[in-house]
């Protein structure tokens, strides 16, 4: 059986539509993870066709299928999730069971390109949790929800309540 486009993209083994590779957007600054808006669909496939990036892959169940049952792909995609995370100025332990996340000592400089009403960060963050879950790394959703619901309890005005109810609808409803 060959492997979809998304699998081959997340093994290494062929570029996105724009030619780059998952090593290399793993290796951008967050200037650039900022300002590109086309390879968050890469990293975090859903199973709806993107209304941003047309030519986004979209998640099979075969696709799904090869995530939950490879320690690699599940491994590669637990890079991007902890590369996102650095943008966010969060962190997430190193082994493959997510106790918690928690705010990293960059946060204080990388909260203002994201933690306000309204930034379309807050829905890459919403993609995040729904691939997260769909692909098999749950646990790494719920706790990046709690993280999220300890920053919207601590400062209510910098998250719009859609925007923290759509993250809660993502961790909760069924897939």
């Amino acid at each position: 059986m060959t492997n979809s486009q998304l699998v081959d993209f997340y093994l290494g083994q062929r570029p996105d539509t724009e030619g780059r590779t998952l090593e290399s957007i793993w290796a951008w600054d967050n200037v650039r993870l900022e300002e590109e808006h086309d390879y968050i669909q890469w990293l975090f496939p859903l199973v709806e066709k993107s209304r941003f990036n047309p030519n986004a892959p979209v998640l099979t169940a075969v696709d799904r299928q090869m995530f939950n049952a490879s320690d690699t792909l599940k491994t590669r995609l637990l890079t991007s999730f902890k590369r996102m995370l650095q943008f966010y100025g969060l962190q997430c332990p190193d082994n493959m069971a997510a106790s918690s996340i928690t705010v990293a000592d960059t946060f204080s400089e990388r909260r203002d390109d994201w933690l306000h009403w309204g930034n379309h960060n807050h829905l890459r963050i919403t993609r995040m949790l729904t691939s997260l879950r769909l692909l098999g790394l749950d646990a790494y959703a719920k706790a990046f929800f709690q993280c999220l619901t300890q920053l919207y309890q601590a400062e209510p005005d910098t998250i719009d309540p859609r925007s923290y109810a759509f993250w809660k609808d993502a961790v909760s409803k069924a897939l």
